[in-house]
């Protein structure tokens, strides 16, 4: 019932940024939160940052003071502004959402299909 689309990846030299975007359609439902983990060549997926509907933020440290999320509720969008990348930063960007779906009870996760950076040195 809910689809999330990433766009923004791309290759990108040291130090320049990027702008992940990612928009949720689909009908009767409402997020709770929207956050973007990456996965790193032979790494597990780990989570970069997370927003709430209410503009809580959470992010690893390792992104802090570079990474900057945000949200447009009205668009069920959230962006993740990326700068001063580094190498280490290269990994699939997945999109996730926490949702509530109308007339059903509890919370379901979704996540998109991943947009790949890489990030040269």
């Amino acid at each position: 019932q809910v689809q999330l689309v990433e766009s923004g990846g791309g290759l990108v030299q040291a130090g320049g940024s990027l702008r992940l975007s990612c928009a949720a359609s689909g009908s009767s439902f409402s997020i709770n939160s929207m956050g973007w983990y990456r996965q790193a060549p032979g790494k597990q997926r780990d989570l970069v940052a997370a927003i709430t509907s209410g503009g809580t933020t959470n992010y690893a440290d390792s992104v802090k003071g570079r990474f900057t999320i945000s949200r447009d509720n009205a668009k069920n969008t959230v962006y993740l502004q990326i700068n001063s990348l580094k190498p280490e930063d290269t990994g699939v960007y997945y999109c996730n959402a926490r949702v509530g779906i109308l007339l059903v009870d509890g919370e379901y996760e979704y996540w998109g299909q991943g947009t790949q950076v890489t990030v040269s040195s």
